[in-house]
């Protein structure tokens, strides 16, 4: 019975392991919140003033920015199109335009569906690459 559940569902796997890893970083987070507010009670309790850096670490951590140059913040309101994202989803939608119109595998319908959401987001992604007032990114 569990295996024919699991062959039913096994692309279930696939958000769920997101949301465990979402989950670890929620709490990785919260932990390391944690700590800086235990430094800065610290300081508070023994009449010193924090120093700015730490002060300046809680505020990046709250606004969701990245600690180090390096690392990459965890949310963004405004993710960035770039061309390389243009070219992946033209290519993309086209192999599965081909492989609707040969009918790979006896499956054309599902090609052209998903040819349709890829050459959908090539378009979107085009668009939003053009219009941004920043300029494109490579």
């Amino acid at each position: 019975m569990f295996e024919d559940l699991f062959r039913q569902f096994w692309w279930l796997l696939f958000p769920l392991s997101w949301f465990v890893y979402g989950a670890w970083q929620s709490w990785l987070s919260y932990r390391a919140n944690r700590e800086t507010l235990d430094l800065i009670k610290t300081y508070a309790q023994s009449g010193r003033e924090p120093p700015p850096e730490l002060m300046a670490r809680l505020n990046k951590r709250w606004h969701g920015e990245a600690d180090d140059e390096d690392e990459r913040p965890r949310y963004r309101r405004r993710r960035e199109r770039t061309w390389y994202q243009v070219v992946l989803f033209g290519i993309l939608g086209a192999g599965f335009a081909f492989a609707a119109a040969t009918d790979i595998y006896g499956a054309g319908e599902a090609f052209v569906i998903v040819a349709f959401v890829m050459l959908a987001l090539c378009a979107a992604t085009l668009v939003q690459v053009l219009l941004d007032r920043n300029g494109p990114t490579v």
